[in-house]
């Protein structure tokens, strides 16, 4: 099992002529994504050849999804253009679309979030690397070669910590990656994540990886001792961040001691989430919670 995306999933690609689509769509099908079409505009009729696999350009995302049965998303299209490619993603009916793109206008974001959640569209985004489910499908720009199918499923907010968390518990694998962005809004939250990860049977642990800025960690902290009760382990980017200045993603600044890495930390930890000091300690934390699992009769 998985969530939001599995082998069945048929994926578009908006933006797949250009350099940065044409790069992660080959990867995409290396990794075993089935990849159905690229939507642009201009080049309606094309077909583009990625090794062996021959794959076609539609004039829309509606033309696209009616002619392959797609339901996926990935948008790899310059900012000015993303909020209309998610727009006409939600309006062609599709269930998913990851947007990659960064540096897309809050406004912007507001707007096609809002509008594609009516809709009935889930938005994994802006300003992420996407998801993976390993060994099934890979929408986005993750490594698809760091790590295996298994029983861990990670939400997080940083592009880079997710592969490193991929990469030091690759012995053990995972059932879903989701990088929800880091940006101040974002279509998916680390609490539609967790919500997922508990209601599927196949992932055994859940990593929560957050960063300074705004309070999602901290409401996700409230879920958890709300509705999760499979074991979580949460690792904070940002202890050392000076106060008041923007690091790295935009949504990463702290006011105060609002946002600030050690008070979703006591949140996590009030909620009976350990939060590791550095990503290699977060997965020691996994690997002592699986080994206390295996000891105490769950499957090893």
């Amino acid at each position: 099992m998985a969530i939001y995306l599995t082998k069945e999933s048929k994926v578009l690609v908006q933006g797949m002529t250009g350099a940065e689509g044409m790069k992660h769509t080959r990867r995409m099908l290396a990794a075993g994504t089935d990849v159905v079409g690229g939507v642009n505009p201009r080049k309606p009729g094309r077909t583009v050849h990625f090794d062996e696999r021959a794959v076609p350009v539609f004039g829309s995302v509606r033309e696209g999804m009616e002619r392959t049965g797609a339901d996926v998303t990935v948008v790899f299209v310059p900012p000015a253009f993303a909020k209309g490619a998610v727009v006409e993603a939600a309006d062609a009916g599709l269930g998913l679309a990851v947007v990659i793109t960064e540096g897309i206008p809050v406004h912007d974001s507001v707007a096609f979030t809002a509008y594609a959640r009516s809709r009935g569209t889930r938005v994994i985004g802006p300003n992420c690397p996407g998801l993976i489910s390993p060994g099934q499908s890979n929408a986005g720009i993750i490594p698809p070669d760091i790590t295996k199918p298994g029983r861990i499923g990670l939400v997080s907010k940083s592009g880079t910590l997710t592969y490193q968390l991929m990469h030091e518990l690759r012995d053990i694998g995972f059932s879903t990656c989701v990088g929800i962005g880091g940006d101040p809004v974002v279509g998916t939250s680390h609490i539609d994540c967790l919500a997922a990860f508990q209601d599927d049977p196949d992932t055994e642990l859940i990593v929560l990886i957050g960063e300074i800025g705004g309070d999602a960690e901290e409401r996700a902290a409230a879920h958890i001792r709300d509705h999760v009760t499979k074991p979580v382990v949460g690792y904070i980017a940002g202890f050392t961040a000076p106060e008041g200045r923007t690091m790295g993603h935009a949504g990463a600044i702290v006011s105060g001691s609002s946002g600030t890495a050690r008070a979703k930390k006591d949140a996590l930890e009030a909620a009976g989430v350990p939060v590791a000091s550095t990503p290699t300690d977060a997965a020691r934390h996994v690997l002592a919670v699986l080994s206390g699992a295996a000891r105490n009769g769950a499957p090893a």
